[in-house]
């Protein structure tokens, strides 16, 4: 996949974008006090919700193609480009109009292949930079397949918006951030940039400083900040926006790591740490390996005698016990319960497949 670094974009912008501005455009008195209010931060991108799908009808949902004429307003004031999410043919018709330089494709769109497609042919033939955003579900595939999709109309201009995943049962967030799916991005896609968008992770502006530095701990390429002049009295995800002062203080704040292809200096001092690493998985391997060995001589004992694959009571000593040794050695309860469960689920299916072989017949 032919990807362009968002430094080559021809936009100015850094390696570590910031990008803020309010969740929903409001009004150009709104618009022109958010800005004013930037002035003097780190901001390279000015962004604002122009057409806002809303999970139910009657909530706000944006004031349409009118709030694309203000953000010329922020544009003027900043002097920084600006970007608008697009779900449909007529969004980017009227952005691309509207002279808007970065779109955006919002979670509730990337999740549906045939609303991603339907932008990427009104995008056929332009070079415009599109950020993408995680579907709603942790699905890798999805968020993949619409950069794939946008390649093969000829954008190569291209970023991920990371912005947390569904899940009913997490409490701590509004969209759990599963850092993993993002790095797995940039895996499987070298060279593109990934931002993080802690608003939607956090739902809350009380933690959105400490997420925006895991996220740079983890390696993400910059932050797209939901900040509004008057956030409490916001139209729509009032809870999660920042004043621009605070949005200062926080990014102020951060600490923004090296890597170690900066430091060609240290290479050799980590490979000899690295080495070790490798040793020990190399061992880890091996133990795993001979485990499941004699898993299958559990599993073919189970089979002569006619018993269960799962043995609940074994299973939850087994669990309890090494949980409490992991913890001695300073791993945390919830690696060790997804180590067990990862070994666990494994040992079960070799058993499981075991019970399933046919036996050998001979004729006399």
């Amino acid at each position: 996949m032919e990807i362009q670094d968002i430094t080559d974009w021809g936009l100015g912008l850094s390696e570590h974008l910031l990008i803020a501005g309010p969740c929903s455009a409001e009004s150009p008195q709104q618009i022109e006090a958010i800005a004013k209010g930037l002035r003097g931060s780190k901001v390279e991108l000015f962004r604002a919700g122009i057409w806002k799908p809303r999970t139910r009808p009657g909530s706000f949902e944006g004031l349409g193609s009118e709030a694309l004429e203000w953000m010329e307003i922020a544009r003027e004031i900043l002097n920084v480009p600006i970007t608008v999410e697009v779900a449909k043919t007529e969004h980017v018709e009227a952005a691309l109009k509207a002279g808007v330089e970065v779109l955006w494709i919002g979670a509730r769109t990337t999740v549906n292949p045939f609303s991603v497609q339907e932008i990427c042919e009104a995008l056929r033939g332009t070079d415009i930079p599109v950020m993408v955003k995680n579907p709603i579900n942790p699905d890798l595939q999805l968020w993949l397949g619409a950069f794939e999709r946008l390649n093969k109309v000829g954008i190569t201009k291209l970023a991920g918006i990371h912005r947390g995943f569904s899940d009913p049962y997490e409490k701590r967030y509004r969209n759990k951030p599963e850092w993993s799916m993002p790095i797995h991005l940039k895996r499987l896609i070298p060279g593109i940039s990934v931002i993080c968008d802690p608003s939607h992770i956090c739902g809350t502006r009380e933690i959105i400083g400490p997420v925006s530095q895991r996220a740079i701990n983890f390696g993400l390429d910059g932050l797209m900040i939901e900040t509004h002049n008057d956030p409490d009295n916001a139209w729509s995800d009032a809870k999660q926006q920042i004043t621009p002062d605070t949005l200062k203080i926080i990014y102020e704040s951060l600490i923004f790591r090296e890597f170690v292809s900066d430091h060609p200096e240290v290479v050799s001092e980590l490979d000899k740490f690295r080495h070790k690493v490798d040793l020990l998985d190399t061992q880890i391997i091996e133990l795993l390996a001979e485990r499941f060995g004699v898993i299958d001589q559990i599993g073919e004992y189970k089979k002569e005698r006619n018993l269960a694959v799962y043995q609940p009571d074994r299973w939850q000593d087994v669990m309890q016990s090494r949980i409490n040794e992991g913890m001695k050695r300073n791993m945390t309860e919830k690696f060790m319960k997804s180590l067990l469960f990862a070994i666990h689920e494994e040992s079960v299916k070799k058993q499981e497949a075991q019970l399933k072989e046919v036996p050998s017949t001979s004729k006399a």
